[in-house]
């Protein structure tokens, strides 16, 4: 090499490149240039190649060698359901990798494989970390201070049997309380607890609505709870908006069909405050003042309406707008009103009225009166006559003549005050803007929402679901693919709901209680909210819209609740309010019994923690609305110290039991509510028993009940064949068969699954109270509170705006799935190790805060402690501290939630109609009052003496 650092012999560096990629250039040599210039090289010695120790290559080498692999997944409800391959070698988890098996039902879409996200490939650190659980703990100090003795299991499930046969047999059997989120993720591990409890007469909590994940909005206009298309669907669309939907960051396994459908000319618009993760690769960016997004959408819904771009066919035949309303009552006008109306139909009072072309009244098809249930397939919607949509006069009724007018114009008169002016100055989304939008969004063929938990956690998020929907409604943009309204929060919905609900409740006599209203009235926070709505609160529970347990007694006098079973969640963590529910409900509760694997927020403020096996560790099954399959857990490695499975140790506890009420000859007790008996002295034969097929200790073992959950579930056995074992899955993910009752389309050969199709292309009524996609409430409580129709209003204040000028969010995070994995060293390590709190700039300066500075976070409730980030992509005035940090990873052990007060909203209280709720009604994780986190306000400092 010459000293210029160019070949010799005129061959430039350029030359040299280029000749190495084309060997048919020569020299005048013969050889190619690349070879002129490789000659000129010179060898040298290699520096390893004398290092006498070599033996730590053999390091890299067996990260390839394996004694065995294992399928499993993660039982964490991010969505995700992603199957992965789990390689031992040792008997030590060594690494894990995603699953690529997934079986492809349309070549046209991307390929489902693989799914997995940076969380999930690195669970085997838990499987030995230090903060696993390993043998039972009984707490000696006070609870939260963590201090722990050893204790057998004899020993664990000796106390905690005794003190459950003596609720049981003083009759306070429903103040046991049972805690565990979402089926779906792991059906077997949730019906382990539910199924005891059942047996012992206690109290399964809801926790859909309690996490603030429940959109009310969907049972309210749709009567039917989170159907969503499978994520594949998505590429599909012509037009997607975003809505509140983090994907990037809370769908990362599913983030490549909204990234992908760019390549099918998808445009894809992002509604976020923030200029989120998912914002960056949208076309068009959003950003409404936090607490308007319902006023956004009505703005647009008046653009669709006032240019005529809505679907009229659509609306006249699936939707509520034809329908009459008195105005003197604000109820709808019902059959048995109209004197002549209504004569065919089983119940006229509750079919309502529409008025055809020539003038004449005629009653709605499928209303309920005209119907034989909530879901009633043998009926339809489907219109004989072409309906008025504007009808605004006067009818004969029995009441004399009475003004009415149609849901269209009341419609219209709402949509009137959203001028475009209004919505700009309200929401700060522009004019042109949001109606663009709204126009894009109507023309395109095939559009949806990708609704997400950023609407849903705001106090008037009813409101905001309603809205939304009403856009995909008008627009006809629904029950076809590619459309819709896709809200995903959780892994909230369970394809194989009929072989899980047995396993979970065999007797069918089910206390289900909305965990939300259960902690008010046990916290005492009822009696520190304002008068309406508590007042609103007694008159539900007392006209039985919605159960709180312990029941009322005869005397009047209500128990406390004594007994606090939590199992695959982190209830206290997660708890909104959690000032209350630490210093007035916690105390109630004689015994609090944690099992999880690892020592999270729930367990520190636990009585009894019992080791559970880790999700390399167990059998169970896994399952999604975001695709269409089922995968296993299979033990990779036996569990770590004396852990076990949740199905083993509530057997375990069931026969532990049984052995104590037989020496002691315990009779029977009457179930006060239901028609049977609590008989503790066959608790554990009923726990093992399959009680459909009558067959004694059929369900002894894990993979038993995941069976037994696949066999009797029309999704994986349905009645024209295709059953779906456990060892199908375990071969690779298996797509469902078939859709049972609980999903309003079938799945189709060669389909994305996309929801509605049994509505809006086979007609049959929808599950309302109208038959229809139902936008007008005709309830008291609705009418009270002007919310009869979707309305936008601000969101109440709870802290005063002058002392407390910073709103407050806790939004998903992207380096947990809750509370898991934000105690894992690798996560912490991409996120500044401890909690953090996201800045604007400008308030960060005005407050004189700087990028890593220890803050303080502070209203009126409590004050925690932060690292601060400086995020020019913040929304100015909100600061974001996302949520999971465990209550131990703060300072003075306060967390995120210690900022959030805890209130209800009376409209999610309702039964609809009020004397029998075929529409609404309480129904764990369908309906019921959300937790609210986004109504807080806050102001942040730095913390004196921060650098210490």
């Amino acid at each position: 090499m010459s000293s210029n650092n160019q070949p010799d012999d005129d061959v430039s560096r350029r030359d040299f490149l280029k000749g190495a990629g084309v060997a048919s250039v020569v020299g005048v040599t013969g050889a190619t240039i690349a070879e002129q210039g490789l000659n000129k090289l010179e060898l040298v010695d290699d520096p390893i190649g004398s290092y006498p120790y070599r033996d730590w290559e053999d390091f890299y080498r067996e990260e390839w060698d394996w004694d065995s692999i294992a399928r499993s997944t993660h039982s964490v409800n991010c969505t995700g359901s992603c199957s992965w391959q789990v390689y031992v070698k040792n008997g030590q988890v060594w690494r894990e990798q995603q699953a690529n098996d997934y079986p492809r039902f349309d070549e046209d879409l991307p390929d489902p494989s693989p799914r997995g996200c940076n969380k999930g490939a690195c669970f085997s650190d838990y499987v030995d970390a230090d903060q696993r659980v390993k043998y039972p703990l009984r707490r000696t100090g006070e609870r939260g201070e963590g201090q722990w003795e050893r204790i057998s299991w004899d020993r664990a499930l000796t106390e905690i049997a005794e003190h459950v046969i003596d609720e049981v047999t003083e009759g306070r059997y429903d103040a046991i309380s049972g805690f565990t989120p979402i089926p779906a993720m792991s059906p077997v591990s949730f019906a382990s607890g539910t199924r005891m409890i059942n047996l012992l007469g206690g109290v399964s909590h809801s926790f859909y609505d309690w996490y603030s994940d429940l959109p009310p909005g969907q049972p309210i206009t749709w009567g039917h709870q989170t159907d969503n298309a499978e994520s594949a669907d998505w590429y599909n669309a012509d037009y997607i908006i975003a809505w509140g939907s983090n994907i990037n960051v809370t769908r990362i396994p599913d983030a490549k069909y909204f990234l992908d459908a760019q390549y099918n000319g998808t445009k894809r618009v992002g509604v976020f405050t923030d200029y989120s993760q998912t914002a960056i690769h949208t076309d068009e960016w959003l950003s409404p003042n936090p607490g308007t997004d319902t006023a956004l959408a009505l703005g647009m819904a008046r653009t669709i309406v006032d240019e005529g771009l809505y679907d009229e066919a659509h609306v006249k035949e699936q939707s509520d707008m034809p329908l009459l309303v008195r105005e003197d009552t604000g109820k709808f006008l019902r059959a048995s009103e109209v004197p002549g109306l209504g004569a065919d139909v089983e119940n006229p009072e509750k079919v309502m009225v529409m008025q055809d072309s020539e003038g004449d009244l005629r009653i709605a098809p499928a209303s309920l009166g005209d119907r034989a249930d909530k879901y009633d397939p043998s009926k339809s919607i489907e219109l004989d006559f072409d309906p008025r949509l504007t009808v605004e006069e006067e009818v004969a009724t029995t009441d004399g003549q009475v003004p009415v007018r149609s849901v269209w114009v009341n419609l219209g008169e709402e949509l009137s005050n959203y001028t475009p002016e209004y919505v700009a100055e309200e929401t700060g989304v522009g004019v042109e803007t949001h109606q663009k939008i709204a126009r894009e969004f109507a023309e395109s063929d095939a559009a949806k929402v990708i609704h997400g938990k950023g609407v849903n956690d705001w106090y008037h998020n009813d409101l905001g679901n309603r809205a939304i929907q009403l856009l995909t409604t008008l627009t006809g943009h629904i029950g076809r693919n590619g459309t819709g309204v896709d809200h995903y929060v959780g892994q909230e919905k369970i394809w194989t709901f009929n072989g899980w609900k047995n396993l979970s409740f065999p007797t069918g006599s089910v206390r289900g209680v909305p965990t939300t209203l259960w902690t008010y009235y046990h916290g005492g926070i009822l009696n520190n909210t304002d008068e309406q709505t508590r007042s609103m609160i007694q008159e539900s529970v007392n006209k039985g819209w919605m159960p709180v347990y312990p029941e009322e007694r005869g005397d009047g006098f209500r128990p406390d609740p004594s007994t606090m079973f939590v199992w695959r969640g982190n209830f206290f963590n997660q708890a909104k309010g959690n000032v209350a529910i630490e210093e007035t409900l916690w105390p109630k509760l004689d015994l609090v019994v944690d099992i999880n694997f690892r020592l999270d927020s729930t367990a520190l403020y636990s009585d009894i923690v019992l080791p559970a096996a880790s999700h390399y560790e167990k059998t169970d099954l896994n399952m999604t609305d975001m695709h269409t399959y089922v995968h296993p857990f299979t033990p990779a490695v036996e569990p770590l110290g004396e852990a076990k499975t949740d199905w083993q140790i509530f057997r375990e506890l069931a026969a532990k039991i049984q052995d104590l009420a037989q020496k002691r000859d315990i009779d029977p007790i009457d179930d006060r509510k239901f028609d049977r008996e609590i008989d503790l002295q066959s608790v554990y034969d009923d726990y093992v028993r399959d009680w459909l097929a009558d067959e004694d200790g059929a369900l002894a073992d894990d993979e038993a009940a995941a069976e037994f959950i696949l066999e009797h579930s029309t999704e994986s056995n349905p009645e024209d064949g295709g059953e779906i074992t456990f060892a199908d899955t375990v071969e690779q993910p298996q797509r469902f068969e078939a859709a049972g009752d609980h999903w309003t389309s079938d799945i189709e050969e060669g389909e994305a699954y996309a929801p509605w199709k049994d509505f809006v292309q086979d007609k049959e009524p929808w599950p309302t109270f109208t038959g229809r996609q139902q936008y007008y409430i005709d309830h008291d409580w609705f009418l009270e509170l002007d919310e009869q129709l979707p309305t936008h209003k601000r969101p109440p204040e709870q802290q005063d705006q002058r002392e407390y000028p910073l709103r407050y969010n806790t939004p998903h995070g992207r380096y947990s799935i809750h509370s898991t994995w934000r105690d894992n060293e690798k996560m912490l390590r991409l996120n500044r190790g401890e909690p953090v709190v996201f800045i604007h700039p400008d308030d960060a300066q005005r407050r004189g805060i700087e990028d890593g500075e220890r803050v303080e976070i502070y209203n009126d409730l409590s004050e925690i402690e932060a690292i601060a980030k400086i995020y020019p992509s913040a929304d100015p005035g909100t600061v974001q501290l996302p949520f999971g940090w465990e209550k131990y990873q703060f300072p003075n052990r306060e967390n995120f939630n210690s900022l959030v007060p805890m209130y209800m909203k009376p409209t999610q209280l309702v039964q609809y109609p009020e004397d029998s709720g075929e529409h609404l009604h309480f129904f764990p994780n369908f309906w019921g009052p959300t937790g609210v986190n986004s109504d807080v306000r806050c102001d942040v400092r730095p913390k004196e003496g921060g650098d210490d």
